[in-house]
């Protein structure tokens, strides 16, 4: 479990340029200041039924190896028991610890709603190979190659990881998820409203069959 990155320390990442390695010749796009500010609106990236009974929103840190692990071991059982089957509408947000997860969301979230999810498993599978590069430069190559491994064309890639608005509203509103609902770690997840932190998926399991019964 990791601890999220607080506001404090998310800005002085910001302010110092750290978050801003992904082209050669890019620049810093924000400083602290710039991080309050959202420049556009930021997409739930959703699976499920929208009329699903019982609601499950996931916080997880692309660098964060317990998040991998659910996802390599509790995710699929959840999906294929409850999602698939209409029982539960399931939302992934992004949380930050460091540059590194700015990077990968703004890689994930370049492909779209309909590859969304699939970046994610490979960004969970690889995590190992990506996020332990020697060096900065290093990281970010192995994020852009995910994305072409992705089928996310080359331009379109380049824009996405040079995007700064983006890359505002990215931050503000993980800083505006943070406040509303109260997680200090990673994974955590709000189930109908209740935070919850990790848990194996026996113990989610009965959680979200007592969640559907109390919902029918």
């Amino acid at each position: 479990m990791k601890r999220i990155l607080t506001t404090a320390a998310l800005a002085a990442v910001l302010a110092a340029g750290g978050s801003w390695v992904l082209s050669p010749s890019a620049q810093p796009p924000l400083g602290a200041a710039g991080a309050q500010e959202a420049a556009s609106p930021v997409v739930d990236m959703t699976l499920g039924q929208a009329d699903a009974p019982v609601e499950i929103i996931e916080y997880g840190s692309f660098t964060c190896p317990h998040c991998a692990a659910f996802e390599e071991t509790v995710f699929p059982q959840i999906k294929e028991n409850y999602i698939d089957t209409g029982k539960v509408k399931f939302t992934f947000r992004e949380a930050y610890f460091n540059k590194y997860d700015m990077w990968a969301s703004l890689m994930a979230r370049c492909g779209g709603e309909m590859k969304y999810f699939g970046i994610v498993d490979m960004i969970y599978s690889t995590q190992n190979e990506w996020a332990r590069q020697s060096s900065e430069q290093g990281v970010a190559d192995a994020i852009r190659k995910m994305g072409l491994q992705a089928g996310i064309g080359q331009e379109e890639l380049d824009a996405c990881m040079q995007d700064g608005e983006q890359l505002k509203a990215l931050v503000a509103w993980y800083q505006g998820n943070v406040e509303k609902d109260g997680f200090n770690s990673t994974p955590s997840f709000i189930v109908d409203g209740e935070l919850h932190s990790n848990m194996p998926y026996d113990e989610f399991s009965k959680l979200l069959d007592e969640r559907y019964e109390a919902a029918q």
